[in-house]
C-alpha cells in the first residue's frame, strides 16, 4: 500500500512536471514570461527567482505548473483601494509592490491604491501614507515584482511579455511543447527498460534455452535447435511456436526441428501448467533473446511506435464505435494501474510509466477546448482566417471547455471508484 502510493506520487508527478516542463522550456525561447515554475501543488515551502522566472517547491507533491504572461491576471492580487508598499529605484520608478499582509518584508512607501495599469502604461495611483488630499502616480518598471498575498514574488507581466505578443509559430510552438515532452520521455523510457531487460525477445523459433529435466530436454532438443513445425503445423516463428506447444497440455505432440542442418522429429508430451484460469501446455524451453545495443535501442522505438498505435486505435474505436466511461480513466484508474505495476517490479512500472506519458501526450492533442489541442486548434484557425481571434471568444471558448472537462472528470473518477473498489 504504503509503495503503491509513492509509486504513484512518483509516476503522476513526474508525468506533469515533463509536460509542464515542455511549455516552461519553448516558451522561454519564445520569450513569453514564465512567472513561475512549480514543484508540487498548495501552499509553497521554498522559492528562487531568476531571471525573471519565480521556482517554487510546494508541499502536495503532486506534479507542478507553469504561470505563463496573460494566462494570469495581476487584478487577482492588486485592487483597487488596496493598501500596499511601494519600494522605487534611484530613478523613482516602482521596482517592487507588496500586496501581502508581511509590511516587514522591506521598507517602503506606504501607498492606498486608487488606479493602476501593470499591462500597457505601466503606472500605479494612489494616497501616499493615508493622505486622501493628494493622488500621486508613479511609474512602474517594466520589470518590476509583485509579492502576491501568499507572499510569493513574481514579476509583473507587460504586454509584450504575454502568450498572445509572441509570433503564431512560436505559440503554437508552446502549445505543442507539453505533448512533445511526454512523448519524449515515454520514448526514453521504453528506451530505458530495453536495457533493464535480460535481453530483447527476437520472435524467432531458434531456441535460446532448454530447462534441465523438461519435457524438451529429455526428448533430446537444445539451445540453438529449431522448431519448424507441431503436429505438422508450421511454426515460422516464437508466436506460433508457443501458440501450438500451448494448445496440447498434457497430449502427446509430434515436434519436427532442425539440428545443426538436420531435420528430426519427436514426440513430447507438454506439461500441464495453470496460467490465471487457463490450462496450457509447456515443454521448458526458452525464447532466443539478442543482448544488442541495437536490439535494445530498436525494441525501445517498436515498443513506442506500439504503444502510439493502440491508443490511436482505441481512440478510433471510441468514435466509431461509441463513447463509455469505461474507456476513460482519472487519477483512481492511474492509481489502481500504478498497484498491478508495481507488483510487477520495476520493470513493469517503467512500462506504465512509458504507456501512461505516451497516452497523455496524445489525448492533450485532443480538439478540446482547454487542453493543448483546443489551444492548437486556435491558432490554426487564426492561420486560416488571418487575424488574432478575439480574446473574449477564445476566453469564452476555453471556458466551456474546462467546465466540459471538470465535468467528466467528477464522472470518470466516481465511475472508477464504482469499477476499482465497489463493484
Amino acid at each position: 500500500m504504503i509503495l503503491t502510493i509513492i509509486v504513484f506520487i512518483i509516476v503522476f508527478g513526474l508525468l506533469v512536471l515533463v509536460h509542464e516542463f515542455g511549455h516552461y522550456f519553448f516558451a522561454k525561447r519564445a520569450g513569453i514570461l514564465v512567472r513561475e515554475f512549480s514543484i508540487g501543488m498548495g501552499p509553497k515551502i521554498w522559492w528562487r527567482q531568476v531571471n525573471g522566472t519565480t521556482y517554487t517547491v510546494r508541499c502536495l507533491p503532486l506534479g507542478g505548473y507553469v504561470r505563463l504572461a496573460g494566462n494570469d491576471d495581476d487584478e487577482d492580487d492588486l485592487r483597487v483601494g488596496m493598501p500596499v508598499t511601494l519600494e522605487l529605484n534611484d530613478q523613482s520608478q516602482v521596482i517592487k509592490i507588496n500586496t501581502s499582509q508581511k509590511q516587514g518584508l522591506f521598507s517602503g512607501l506606504p501607498l492606498q491604491v486608487t488606479n493602476f495599469d501593470l499591462t500597457d502604461a505601466l503606472i500605479i495611483k494612489g494616497y501616499v501614507n493615508g493622505n486622501e488630499s493628494e493622488e500621486k502616480t508613479f511609474r512602474v518598471n517594466h520589470d518590476a515584482e509583485l509579492i502576491e498575498k501568499s507572499g510569493t514574488t513574481v514579476r509583473i507581466a507587460p504586454r509584450d511579455t504575454w502568450v498572445s505578443s509572441a509570433s503564431l509559430p512560436a505559440r503554437m510552438i508552446t502549445n505543442f511543447a507539453g505533448a512533445f515532452n511526454n512523448f519524449l520521455l515515454s520514448l526514453v523510457v521504453f528506451i530505458i527498460l530495453g536495457f533493464t531487460l535480460n535481453g530483447i525477445p527476437t520472435n524467432s523459433n531458434q531456441l535460446g534455452a532448454v530447462t534441465a529435466n523438461s519435457p524438451a530436454a529429455r526428448a533430446g532438443l537444445v539451445a540453438g535447435d529449431r522448431i519448424i513445425r507441431v503436429n505438422g503445423q508450421k511454426t515460422n516463428d516464437w508466436s506460433q511456436l508457443a501458440n501450438q506447444i500451448s494448445k496440447h497440455p498434457g497430449k502427446r505432440v509430434s515436434v519436427t526441428y532442425s539440428h545443426r542442418g538436420k531435420t528430426q522429429t519427436v514426440k513430447i508430451t507438454p506439461k500441464t501448467v495453470t496460467q490465471g484460469k487457463e490450462r496450457v501446455g509447456q515443454i521448458g524451453i526458452q525464447e532466443q533473446v539478442d543482448h544488442s545495443f541495437k536490439a535494445r535501442l530498436s525494441f525501445g522505438w517498436q515498443q513506442f511506435v506500439s504503444a502510439g498505435t493502440l491508443i490511436f486505435t482505441i481512440l478510433g474505436h471510441m468514435f466509431t464505435h461509441g463513447f463509455s466511461l469505461n474507456d476513460l480513466g482519472g487519477p483512481v484508474a492511474i492509481y489502481a494501474g500504478t498497484s498491478q505495476a508495481t507488483a510487477l517490479g520495476f520493470n513493469g512500472v517503467l512500462n506504465f510509466l512509458a504507456l501512461l506519458s505516451i497516452n497523455l501526450g496524445i489525448v492533450n492533442l485532443l480538439p478540446i477546448p482547454a487542453l493543448d489541442g483546443g489551444k492548437l486548434l486556435l491558432n490554426i484557425i487564426e492561420a486560416i482566417i488571418r487575424r488574432p481571434i478575439p480574446e473574449k471568444a477564445e476566453a469564452f471558448v476555453t471556458m466551456i471547455g474546462f467546465f466540459f472537462l471538470l465535468l467528466l472528470m467528477i464522472l470518470v473518477t466516481f465511475n472508477d471508484i464504482h469499477r476499482y473498489f465497489i463493484h
